[in-house]
């Protein structure tokens, strides 16, 4: 009789340490999950923001080059202008921005030259 208490105390001593290592494991795992979705948050707001830093500074040059395009084509066109205002003579005071190859700054050219040729 003995013997079998003391085969049954160990048994459940046995079942009992198994369901504590299932409920550690089970803690372990809810910690990891937790631990995994906070380090994967925080790289992700970490990747965009620096993604966002890069493409806010290249799309801030693009326009400061637009900018700095369009600011020396008006300046070329509004210089020819000038010229050909004071002149009178489309073909004498443009002759020599017509031959630099800026095909847009030409046909800009020639439609404001229009309004001042009589």
């Amino acid at each position: 009789m003995k013997e079998n208490a003391v085969i049954t105390i160990i048994s459940i001593t046995i079942i009992v340490l198994n369901m504590m290592m299932i409920i550690v494991q089970v803690i372990k795992n809810v910690i990891m999950a937790g631990v995994t979705v906070a380090i994967t948050a925080v790289t992700t707001v970490g990747v965009m923001a620096t993604i966002m830093v890069d493409i806010t500074a290249v799309t801030t040059m693009e326009g400061i080059t637009m900018v700095t395009t369009v600011a020396v084509i008006t300046a070329d066109i509004t210089a020819v202008v000038k010229n050909v205002i004071a002149a009178k003579d489309v073909t004498a005071a443009g002759a020599g921005f017509f031959n630099t190859g800026a095909s847009k700054q030409q046909k800009e050219l020639k439609k404001l030259s229009s309004f001042f040729v009589s």
